[in-house]
């Protein structure tokens, strides 16, 4: 073997061995598993941002009014909400506005690659409020789409429901709010999703 090819070969496998490894558990649950099979907490999604940089796209999926009040992190590149409020219509099993499906999501999520000069290669993180109910729903929203991988924030920004929580259920397991991480209720203008005028 040629000593270049070699050489090349050694430094790809030494390259490859130095890359930090991310990987959270796949989720019991059917419905919150994507065909990807790539699933992170909160804690090795801002490892792997911080580790890649701008050659990964990190993706806040929950809706802006959501956002304002519950709290935001710079870390992500771009919010783009899988769902939107709807203040015209209730949801007909709780006492909240509808929330229904944002059909611009998969086309904001691929405009966000080309703006930033990234393609289907790169991959892509998603993080919603608790890591279930929109995590791998907005994951298999851009299916078919060509992106490589698809990464889930299993725990999500808020994390998961202490239920004898002395005030009640709170929020309070894991997730990005509860794991130390950068976040605050100051929402970053050039990040954060507006719906057309």
């Amino acid at each position: 073997m040629n000593r270049r090819i070699a050489a090349g070969l050694l430094a790809a496998a030494l390259a490859a061995m130095s890359l930090p490894a991310f990987a959270a558990p796949e989720p019991e649950d059917p419905a919150k598993q994507t065909e990807w099979g790539l699933y992170l907490t909160s804690t090795e999604a801002y490892e792997m941002k911080q580790a890649m940089g701008d050659k990964v796209l990190f993706v806040d999926v929950r809706e802006p009014i959501e956002i304002m009040f519950t709290g935001f992190t710079d870390v992500v590149d771009v919010n783009v909400p899988y769902m939107l409020v709807n203040p015209a219509r209730w949801n007909p099993k709780k006492p909240v506005f509808a929330m229904e499906p944002n059909p611009d999501f998969a086309d904001g999520v691929m405009a966000a690659l080309t703006e930033r000069g990234l393609d289907t290669s790169t991959p892509v993180i998603l993080m919603c409020r608790s890591g279930g109910t929109r995590g791998a729903p907005s994951a298999k929203a851009l299916s078919g789409l060509g992106l490589e991988k698809v990464y889930v924030v299993i725990d999500g920004f808020e994390g998961g429901t202490v239920k004898d929580h002395p005030n009640g259920p709170w929020r309070l397991k894991d997730g990005w709010k509860n794991s130390g991480l950068p976040w605050g209720y100051s929402l970053n203008p050039d990040k954060v999703y507006t719906r057309p005028e």
